[in-house]
């Protein structure tokens, strides 16, 4: 599995398909969070929102690096499309997880606060929400589930619209607004752990969904 991991990491890092969500995230960021000087649970809020957007991207991106053939190939290799996709999963992580350092550093180095643990902690677990969402959506909307791209992206719009604005169903929004509403970062912090869990939970269904449409085509 971690061979695999390392694979995938090296093709996207050789594609260079990584660097539009990247410069998307770091150009969000920037923009939401200059000059900021109100609390850090409304401004990693912001960071988390960026987040959710890019890591769908990043996974799209993942799931389409190589043709049919290629992939078939890679299936074999590997002994199962569930490991291909456990370890397509995985990469996008990793790149998440890049992500979510730089979204912790350049609130600070933008804004003018004086961060503590509580803050970090609440920062880290906003963005790892939105990832694994949008993980989970970039899984379903990827060229393994839709054959035609243009399918593909309507469906994560939607998707995206739904978790940004489903109030009281998305963990997303629902961290989203109490994050909003929360000033002190250590009580924000017990919600947002929550709805991480329960973020993690859709991304197990979106794999095994995932997996299971995979099955049926091949």
């Amino acid at each position: 599995m971690i061979a695999l991991v390392r694979y995938t990491f090296t093709v996207m890092l050789l594609s260079q398909r990584y660097l539009a969500p990247l410069l998307l995230f770091i150009g969000l960021v920037a923009v939401l969070t200059s000059s900021d000087t109100g609390p850090l649970t409304a401004t990693y809020a912001s960071v988390a929102g960026a987040m959710l957007l890019c890591s769908v991207w990043l996974t799209m991106a993942l799931t389409g690096l190589e043709d049919q053939p290629h992939r078939s190939i890679v299936v074999v290799s590997a002994g199962s499309q569930l490991r291909v996709q456990l370890a397509t999963a995985g990469t996008a992580a990793v790149w998440c997880l890049l992500l979510m350092a730089a979204g912790l550093v350049l609130p600070l180095l933008f804004g003018t606060h004086t961060p503590g643990l509580a803050d970090l902690a609440l920062g880290t677990a906003a963005q790892l929400t939105s990832a694994v969402t949008g993980m989970a959506i970039g899984l379903l909307c990827s060229r393994l589930v839709f054959r035609r791209q243009g399918y593909a992206l309507v469906a994560a719009l939607l998707l995206l619209l739904a978790v940004l604005l489903g109030k009281g169903v998305s963990p997303v929004n629902i961290m989203l607004t109490h994050l909003q509403n929360t000033p002190d970062s250590a009580e924000a912090l017990v919600t947002t752990s929550v709805l991480l869990a329960v973020a993690t939970g859709f991304l197990a269904a979106a794999l095994a969904i995932t997996h299971a449409i995979t099955r049926r085509k091949a």
